[in-house]
């Protein structure tokens, strides 16, 4: 093999993954068409989640200076996701630029191979190895591997190669995206309904102003280029009577409400993360988002099954868990699409449901929806109430030393947290030391509706999100470990239950 992993497209999914792979010791190749970075942006915010995992590997630090805000809609309609009381706030003000130029440093160090200037032609599947056919700055080259993954976006040439199915409905309209200079616009982060149509604005860094605009009614055009920069001034002018025909175009595009998904994230050993899987209007953001999260949820999994400590099989529950995650994120951003892009026939349903978001729980509801903090995976029965969900942040006191979970997970290994210093506990689970931190820690008062309140242990996969938890698990943490980490290591019993 020349490398264990080949990713195909070097944007936030790409990157992430690479990361991932690199922090568990995974040769990597990534393969990204362009010569360098386009400096591009279209995504200009992080959720709730995204930024829960970035401080988990330690990476927030790597963004700058950024603003974060609790704010934000759903189909254009005000949401506050501070409900939730999560322990980070959206980033509003982080464009994609930087959050790829964060986490390519990251991957970089790691020991990524990210080659730039590397076009994907083709690629073979003999169901031992992947070999990839590229388009190289000296030429024509082929490169085997265990895996390939397609990061390559909605366009993804990898997910045509392979043959994935990619079911959905075409574009119906058309939103005309511009970031310019040398105009002061009054914000509108979560849009305006005006009489034919759909207009945003959002203030980035350096005096740029991002504007969306869309008429109603109006179908897409086949574009083989991006639109002038005239077409978004005339639009904007005719729908808000604002004429910002004078300012700098820094960058401008178009997209519309297509919306896709594969029917399998996995063919043999070619799997798909990010939009290259998913496509949809990108309401609220949630793409880029999505796409990291789905990298982090992959990126362990592969890993592990790579080394060999797991068997082929966990690469499905990638797909079980994030098929269903992209299902419904589409059935979410299509009806966002229905809020934001309808006409007058339309506006009873953003009446009533304004009302309802006045409800906490509805609040709660959507907020979590379009914060990415409402999955929860299958990890087994059982009544606790955090199995499956992601571990939210708890400070912790190891060996009179303050952490927290969120710094336990920094190394990308599993984490048996241990808070009733039970010795039976650690002593069944030594067989996957090699691959999971026992850590045995105690915490400060929880509130009486905490969900872990009462909790005796709790295990963390690499992704953060919970395995098994005692009490409250209908099995033994043996059975989690070896589902989730693979059989234990020669010599060591198989965890019965504690």
């Amino acid at each position: 093999m020349d490398t264990s992993v080949v990713i195909v497209g070097a944007g936030p999914a790409g990157l992430m993954l690479a990361g991932e792979l690199r922090l568990a010791g995974i040769d990597v190749v990534v393969l990204e068409r362009h010569s360098q970075r386009t400096g591009e942006s279209r995504g200009i915010g992080l959720a709730t989640r995204t930024m829960e995992i970035f401080d988990q590997r330690g990476l927030l630090c790597r963004l700058g200076d950024y603003q974060t805000s609790d704010m934000g809609h759903f189909g254009g309609l005000p949401l506050d996701v501070g409900v939730l009381g999560a322990a980070h706030q959206a980033a509003r003000t982080v464009p994609q630029s930087v959050t790829e130029e964060a986490l390519e440093a990251w991957a970089t160090e790691l020991g990524a191979d990210i080659r730039r200037g590397h076009t994907f032609r083709s690629l073979r599947d003999t169901g031992k190895s992947v070999t990839v056919r590229v388009d190289g700055e000296t030429g024509e080259e082929e490169i085997e591997a265990r895996y390939l993954v397609g990061c390559d976006g909605g366009r993804s040439t990898v997910r045509k190669a392979a043959g994935f199915d990619f079911p959905g409905t075409a574009a119906t309209t058309e939103m005309l995206l511009a970031d310019i200079r040398g105009v002061d616009l009054e914000p509108r982060m979560t849009g305006q309904q005006t009489g034919g149509g759909f207009v945003m604005v959002a203030k980035l860094a350096g005096g740029v102003h991002r504007v969306i605009v869309g008429e109603r009614g109006i179908p897409p055009h086949r574009r083989t280029s991006p639109p002038a920069f005239a077409e978004v001034a005339d639009l904007w002018k005719r729908l808000t009577g604002i004429d910002i025909s004078h300012a700098e175009p820094v960058w401008v595009s178009a997209f519309g409400d297509a919306t896709r998904q594969v029917t399998e994230y996995r063919r043999g050993r070619v799997l798909l993360a990010g939009d290259a899987a998913h496509v949809h209007l990108p309401a609220g953001g949630q793409g880029m988002n999505t796409s990291v999260q789905d990298s982090y949820n992959l990126g362990w999994k592969l890993a592990a099954v790579v080394k060999g400590t797991a068997p082929a099989s966990l690469l499905d529950t990638y797909h079980s868990e994030r098929h269903e995650v992209g299902h419904r994120m589409l059935a979410n951003t299509r009806a966002q699409s229905l809020l934001v892009l309808g006409g007058t026939e339309v506006q009873p349903l953003r009446d009533v449901l304004s009302e309802l978001i006045e409800y906490p729980e509805v609040a709660r509801h959507l907020a979590a929806k379009v914060s990415g903090l409402d999955i929860r995976y299958d990890v087994g029965t059982g009544t606790h109430p955090v199995l499956g969900r992601r571990m939210p942040h708890l400070p912790l006191v190891v060996n009179a030393r303050t952490t927290s979970t969120t710094e336990l997970l920094r190394p990308g290994r599993g984490v048996l947290l241990d808070l009733a210093d039970n010795a039976v506990l650690r002593r069944r689970t030594q067989g996957w030391r090699a691959r999971v931190d026992t850590v045995t820690a105690t915490h400060g008062a929880l509130p009486d509706d905490s969900p872990l309140a009462g909790t005796s242990a709790v295990l963390l996969r690499p992704d953060g999100h919970v395995a098994w938890a005692a009490p409250g698990s209908h099995h033994g943490v043996g059975t989690a470990l070896h589902r989730w980490f693979g059989p234990p290591s020669a010599g060591h019993p198989r965890g019965a239950r504690p």
